[in-house]
């Protein structure tokens, strides 16, 4: 176990924080570097597009933040939330092999292929947390 402020944080825990924060500064980045993929969903919020990606930043990090107390905490009902999305993750692939193939909305490529890979680390994850569970209960390390 590796010691994080007194809190035993396991490799099971250690993974899901590293997902999550990597997933928020890969959101931030592309806010920042490739504003054209948020920007049609942002600009159907009220007020300009500065506010809307602004609001968008502060709500998404207010949301991993209160995700990462979550998981050093081992918050219980957050184990089976988080283990349920990643498992669903797995439908990203799928999406992202459409999108490719041309049958549904196109966005950029990178961010399809993005997408596909970060359906493919969840469902990881979720097999992991599985295993974890298995051997050790909510929160156990595998």
């Amino acid at each position: 176990m590796v010691s994080w402020r007194g809190a035993g944080i396991n490799r099971t825990q250690g993974l899901v924080l590293a997902f999550f924060l990597l997933a928020w500064a890969a959101a931030i980045m592309i806010l920042v570097v490739a504003p054209q993929v948020y920007d049609p969903a942002l600009r159907r919020a009220p007020g300009s597009l500065p506010i809307a990606e602004t609001a968008f930043a502060v709500a998404l990090s207010g949301l991993i933040c209160v995700v990462l107390v979550g998981v050093v905490r081992r918050w219980r009902w957050l184990f089976w939330l988080i283990l349920a999305v990643f498992v669903l993750g797995v439908l990203r692939v799928p999406v992202a092999v459409l999108e490719l193939a041309g049958h549904t909305a196109a966005s950029p490529t990178w961010y399809v292929v993005l997408q596909g890979g970060v359906g493919v680390i969840q469902f990881a994850i979720a097999l992991t947390m599985l295993a974890g569970y298995r051997r050790s209960g909510v929160w156990g390390a595998c």
